[in-house]
């Protein structure tokens, strides 16, 4: 009898394994929403014109935070796979301050919709489920974005305390560029077309 290691599906240790799940189902979840917003977009006689609703400059400065933020978590990643815990500590931090000003900018984003009557059933510029894919799709994102942002706090901490693996490191990465893919889409699709 031939003994299987089950402690490695794949080839790979079981976390990423799970992490992977996770990634492949909740990106199922985000593109079921993106489709669900795609129907009702081509169903409506009253779609808001995007660009009197949103500052795509805006959009654009968000989506740059976040996507440097990626950059920031891939050099966090290399470095922990080299040991270097000093600049995998600087570059995980330089990925949680973009987090935060991505969140901040966002906040700032739905303060301004919210004060020009944008709500989840109405929307001063035509169909009134605009408001609610709006929210639906950048809401649930920016939960996302909180999530990571606390991930990678604590990854900082466990790397000040020494306690933080590569493996860890790794880990936190991947769930930070689904992050920022899920919303290269929602800038797409929701923003741009």
């Amino acid at each position: 009898m031939e003994f299987v290691d089950t402690t490695h599906p794949f080839g790979t240790i079981w976390r990423k394994v799970m992490m992977w799940w996770f990634i492949v189902t909740d990106g199922l979840l985000f593109a079921g929403f993106l489709a669900s917003y795609g129907y009702a977009r081509l169903l409506s006689f009253h779609w808001p014109d995007l660009a009197a609703v949103f500052s795509l400059k805006y959009i654009a400065a968000m989506t740059f935070v976040l996507i440097s933020s990626s950059a920031t978590m891939a050099s966090a990643v290399e470095a922990s796979g080299k040991r270097q815990r000093r600049l995998t500590l600087a570059y995980v931090l330089l990925t949680v301050v973009g987090g935060v000003v991505f969140l901040g900018m966002q906040a700032y984003e739905w303060v301004h919709l919210i004060g020009e009557g944008v709500r989840l059933w109405q929307n001063p510029w035509g169909d009134a489920s605009f408001g609610s894919y709006f929210f639906l799709l950048t809401g649930f994102h920016g939960t996302h974005v909180v999530t990571g942002v606390i991930v990678l706090t604590s990854t900082a901490i466990r790397l000040l305390r020494n306690r933080s693996t590569a493996e860890g490191v790794e880990m936190a990465g991947l769930y930070w560029h689904f992050v920022d893919l899920v919303w290269v889409f929602i800038f797409t699709l929701f923003y741009l077309v």
